[in-house]
């Protein structure tokens, strides 16, 4: 077998090879349209270089001429698949321009069929050996030439400048390496045989035609970066497979800490406005894993008195620095009521616009059940406190309702002996009916301050009236004070704004503030009846009440009695404090 036949019959079989292996590969994926395309360039270049073997083994100007004219054919394929490829796998080159190119190609082949024996000669007259490659191989002589040859012509160096252009477009792009290997091969390759063919089919120079060899170059460098990006694509895909695998094992460990700690996790897609949700996270709420998630849908499963706070809430975090945190109650489809506590953060992109949301959420009851009881327990607590404190105080508030009591009875016997007289005096008889009211109101009113301070009651916030929460608290614990021979004198402000408070609760304050002094003076006479330099040598103690609205007053009650102020602290709001001195007015303590 001659060399001549060798290399072209090897070239032919790449081609073939290759444009199998591609076809194969686009059989697979019908979307990698570059692989068909470089399978037609393939071909095309094979048939083409089959027929040029055939135009050089030719043994008449008939079979020549045939040969040449079919070979147009796998031009055809060949120019056409080139401007595809270029255009699909750079991602460049001028739309009109590769119209162009593909147009003109179309015409010549056109012509090819309808003018002459081909595109390239109207007349062959005969054949002429010569030796290539160490072989006798055959060329026309005495031709006439087609002029219609120049379409097929202009159509390569059209094919040229769109490759080139595209190539200079990857080039700036940054892609060098694709613009050098694809772009830069075709461009050298197509031009180099299109000068070639120039040459040889005008008879410039006596060869036989052998576009197909440069041709193969082009061929060799696009399968080379299809290769490569096939490799390199396994390769992307056994690392995407690692990747999985790694992000499946993380996965699984976040869903192990998260059923340990027994919380659920949402993310929202604000752009696409789609939801996911951990399994744990759709329990919570009462959703099934195949129910989709909606913002809506969701909100309806939240307590109506808590579904305008947490659309608040979400809305605030979008349009502030991202971050919520809140509590609220879900109603399961079963009608169960579970608290939730959810915190999160929604992620802003460049612009500052919210794209995702990011939440977790848990089931609360527990420790809600258990604030309540706290709170039960606390409200029984004070009670306890309010009756103890009742307890110490009996035998005086006992004294205070004997008094009105036992001034009812005497002026009820007063009454009577009045009404024994023939003509009694009315007057006199009024007077003693307005003063049987009033110590009935004044012992009524005692029984009814009791009665509020022992009755059990939640905590109830409402505005107070300062003179009347004090006013109450000294009406029990006078007569104590009196039966200690400690006068209660209270001092209070003209101009007294209301303070937000529970009034039994208040009270109980002030009556035990009120009970530890007057216990800790008793206590002091005892240790030391003499007075101290820093309270009054009058045995009139004093006990003043001061209320302010700006200030917290602490202070403490030392042996023997009350010594000084310890400090004042500011606080926010209006508010109530009280003082409990050895006489000193309430500026003095402004003034420390």
């Amino acid at each position: 077998m001659s060399l001549v036949t060798i290399i072209w019959s090897m070239i032919a079989s790449a081609c073939f090879t290759l444009a199998a292996i591609h076809f194969l590969l686009w059989c697979r994926s019908r979307t990698a349209w570059t692989n068909l395309l470089f399978c037609l360039t393939a071909v095309g270049t094979g048939i083409f270089a089959f027929c040029e073997l055939r135009m050089m083994h030719a043994g008449t100007p008939a079979e020549l001429t045939s040969t040449l004219r079919w070979g147009h054919v796998a031009v055809w394929v060949l120019v056409v698949s080139l401007v595809g490829f270029v255009r699909l796998y750079l991602r460049a080159g001028r739309l009109w321009l590769a119209w162009t190119v593909c147009a003109l190609r179309t015409l010549a082949l056109l012509l090819n069929f309808l003018v002459g024996k081909n595109l390239n000669y109207l007349e062959v007259g005969s054949l002429r050996h010569i030796s290539f490659l160490g072989e006798s191989v055959s060329i026309p002589e005495g031709a006439v030439h087609n002029p219609w040859m120049v379409v097929g012509q202009l159509s390569l160096v059209l094919l040229v400048v769109f490759a080139a252009d595209a190539s200079f477009t990857v080039w700036r792009r940054g892609d060098r390496s694709t613009a050098m290997t694809v772009g830069g091969s075709i461009v050298f390759f197509t031009l180099v045989s299109a000068g070639q063919s120039l040459v040889v089919l005008w008879g410039i120079v006596q060869i036989p035609l052998t576009a197909s060899v440069f041709f193969m170059g082009v061929v060799v460098m696009m399968g080379y970066q299809l290769s490569y990006d096939t490799l390199r694509a396994s390769q992307l895909g056994r690392e995407l497979r690692l990747s999985e695998a790694g992000l499946r094992e993380s996965e699984e460990r976040m869903m192990l800490a998260v059923e340990a700690a027994d919380f659920g996790i949402w993310i929202r897609d604000l752009a696409r406005n789609e939801i996911w949700a951990t399994d744990k996270w759709r329990a919570l709420f009462g959703f099934n894993q195949a129910e989709r998630l909606e913002l809506d849908s969701i909100l309806q499963r939240i307590h109506p008195e808590d579904r305008d706070t947490v659309r608040s809430v979400l809305s605030t975090a979008a349009d502030g620095d991202g971050s919520y945190e809140t509590e609220y109650r879900v109603m399961s489809p079963t009608g169960e009521i579970r608290w939730i506590g959810s915190h999160g953060r929604v992620e802003f992109d460049g612009t500052g616009r919210p794209i995702v949301a990011r939440g977790l959420s848990l089931d609360i009851t527990a420790r809600k059940r258990a604030e309540e009881e706290a709170l039960l327990l606390q409200q029984e607590i004070a009670h306890v406190g309010r009756v103890t404190s009742m307890g110490q105080l009996a035998s005086a508030l006992a004294h205070e309702i004997n008094q009105p009591l036992g001034a009812i009875l005497r002026n009820a016997e007063a009454a009577e002996l009045f009404m024994q007289n023939p003509s009694p005096d009315l007057d006199e008889i009024r007077a003693i009916l307005a003063d049987i009211r009033k110590d009935d109101q004044r012992a009524g009113n005692v029984i009814d301050r009791m009665r509020g301070l022992l009755k059990r009651h939640d905590l109830e916030k409402r505005p107070l009236d300062v003179r009347e929460l004090v006013s109450g608290v000294i009406t029990l614990v006078r007569s104590d004070a009196a039966a200690r021979h400690i006068p209660l004198h209270v001092v209070l402000a003209d101009d007294l704004p209301s303070v937000r408070g529970d009034l039994v609760h208040l009270q109980q304050v002030l009556l035990n503030l009120l009970t530890n002094g007057m216990d800790a003076l008793d206590e002091a006479r005892r240790d030391d009846p003499r007075p101290p330099e820093d309270t009054i040598s009058s045995p009139a103690i004093q006990t003043i009440l001061w209320a302010a609205t700006r200030y917290v007053l602490y202070f403490t009650i030392s042996k023997p009695g009350l010594r000084k102020w310890k400090r004042l602290v500011p606080i926010t709001g209006n508010c109530a404090a009280s003082q409990v001195s050895n006489g000193t007015a309430p500026n003095a303590a402004r003034r420390r």
